[in-house]
């Protein structure tokens, strides 16, 4: 994995400390080109992972990329699926069998057992599981992913509920269809590494909030300091400033000196900011994971 990765937050309307900052963002990315002036930005300042929801303007942005190699040589993806909100307002739309037959494939076998009754009365869940994982790669097809994240609130919800064996499927799949590396968002990231080795997945990528402060790190600080000194995870931090609440400098510096963290993971909107994290990260931990 690359040291430094470019997340998407920003270009949804999502800020952890400000509504008002947040609407503020929405608007101005209504556009996708606002959202490609930005990564261009950070592509041609050497970050060139984007790692991102499986929001449909994303689609947007890989049918730019796709059609621009040249552009893009380097341009890299880290599909973080489902995206929860998309399949939010379609259960509310058409009710949960008709939610999860809307993202299937026309004519496929799990679409007509589904409207059948069959695939839930044989608890089909794998046939399940791997289709709506293939529905939501479509937009990224012939691009590179060389990373696939569950996300949090898939993962947390699965976690929550002692469903644990859906972690191995994801696993499984990711792996044997795409080629890639499955990894897990959290906001719990030493209950799900336990988790995650119960199913036999072992140092597995997570990608979860660390900080100076344990802001969003649920488990608290403590914990998480001992599983990334256990050696047992490939670390992705995010939140590392704590939403501005911690200086840039210092909140690097300090996740610099913990163990086991590959990357950080970062949104930013301006050039300005792009480039100070960029050089902070480089100054501290190094350009290569």
């Amino acid at each position: 994995m690359e040291r430094l990765l470019f997340g998407d937050n920003q270009f949804f309307g999502i800020n952890h400390m400000s509504e008002e900052k947040a609407r503020a963002q929405a608007m101005r990315f209504q556009d996708t080109q606002a959202i490609m002036d930005v990564l261009d930005t950070a592509y041609d300042a050497g970050i060139t992972t984007f790692m991102c929801t499986t929001h449909d303007r994303i689609a947007e942005v890989c049918d730019i990329v796709r059609a621009n190699p040249a552009r893009y040589a380097d341009f890299t993806f880290y599909p973080c699926m489902p995206y929860a909100h998309k399949y939010a307002n379609a259960v509310t739309d058409h009710g949960m069998l008709g939610a999860i037959t809307q993202f299937m494939p026309e004519g496929g076998f799990i679409k007509t057992a589904l409207r059948s009754g069959k695939a839930l009365a044989s608890k089909d869940a794998d046939g399940i599981a791997k289709v709506l994982i293939d529905a939501e790669m479509k937009m990224f097809k012939g691009l590179n992913t060389p990373v696939i994240f569950m996300q949090n609130v898939f993962t947390d919800l699965l976690l929550g509920m002692g469903f644990t064996r859906s972690f191995r499927i994801f696993r499984d799949h990711v792996k044997e269809q795409y080629g890639a590396e499955p990894a897990f968002i959290t906001m719990n990231m030493p209950m799900l590494v336990d988790a995650l080795e119960q199913e036999g997945i072992e140092r597995p990528i997570v990608c979860s909030n660390i900080n100076k402060i344990g802001f969003r790190m649920c488990g608290g600080l403590d914990r998480y300091i001992g599983t990334l000194q256990s050696g047992r995870v490939r670390a992705i931090a995010m939140s590392v400033y704590a939403s501005g609440a911690i200086p840039p400098d210092e909140a690097i510096e300090w996740l610099a000196g913990l163990p086991n963290v590959e990357s950080v993971v970062f949104g930013a909107s301006s050039a300005g900011n792009i480039h100070s994290t960029r050089d902070l990260v480089a100054k501290h931990m190094g350009h290569a994971a």
